[in-house]
């Protein structure tokens, strides 16, 4: 199976080759090919599969292409990657049009991870804290901004009871874009009145 992996990898890097110098890599029992580090396809027992996106959806749904299923860790794991048919072989000018947006979808997805900022390089924000927004279901400043303080800490407080005042100060800093000791005072008044007429816990203290 191997052997007729390799003759498929050959036989996509030749097809593609309009695309730039694609390059192989073993990955879960497949092979991923990429351009310039960006993946786009990949081999799987002697077949190819392209990156679905927005852009060949309407040929997914018009073909019912199957989709990539690997096993990881025992178990089967289905990708966003539909087979490459003979019929879609023998037709090289749509062949190369629907590597290209799989091409282009990747990259520009590439181009988003890197301009997202994680949680945690908000103003006051830890990577602990990082991890209680997430699992409350906050996972962009967008989302932060939307709720605000108040409704992110009580958000996070039902994950974790120890919550204090000072975690209210810094969710308002990573919002507002400031240390929470620099928040001005009139600010502080206000959230420390609101703390003070949440229900008290045994738990609650000064920490985080």
């Amino acid at each position: 199976m191997k052997k007729i992996s390799y003759e498929r990898i050959y036989q996509s890097t030749k097809y593609l080759s309009p695309l730039g110098d694609v390059q192989h890599r073993a990955l879960f029992g497949g092979y991923t090919l990429a351009v310039d580090d960006t993946v786009f396809a990949m081999v799987s027992d002697g077949e190819l599969y392209l990156r679905a996106c927005e852009e060949s959806a309407q040929y997914c749904v018009k073909n019912a292409t199957s989709f990539l299923t690997l096993v990881k860790r025992g178990r089967p794991v289905l990708l966003n990657y539909y087979r490459v048919d003979e019929g879609l072989w023998r037709d090289h000018e749509q062949f190369l049009q629907l590597s290209s947006f799989a091409l282009e979808a990747a990259r520009r997805e590439r181009r988003q991870r890197y301009t997202m900022h994680r949680l945690k390089d908000l103003p006051n924000l830890t990577f602990q804290l990082e991890i209680l927004l997430y699992d409350a279901g906050i996972t962009n400043e967008e989302t932060l901004r939307a709720l605000g303080a108040e409704q992110c800490w009580l958000k996070i407080r039902a994950l974790n009871k120890r919550l204090s005042y000072k975690v209210l100060f810094a969710l308002e800093g990573a919002i507002v874009g400031l240390h929470e000791a620099a928040l001005p005072d009139t600010r502080r008044r206000e959230l420390l009145a609101w703390f003070n007429t949440q229900p008290l816990t045994n738990e609650i203290h000064s920490g985080s």
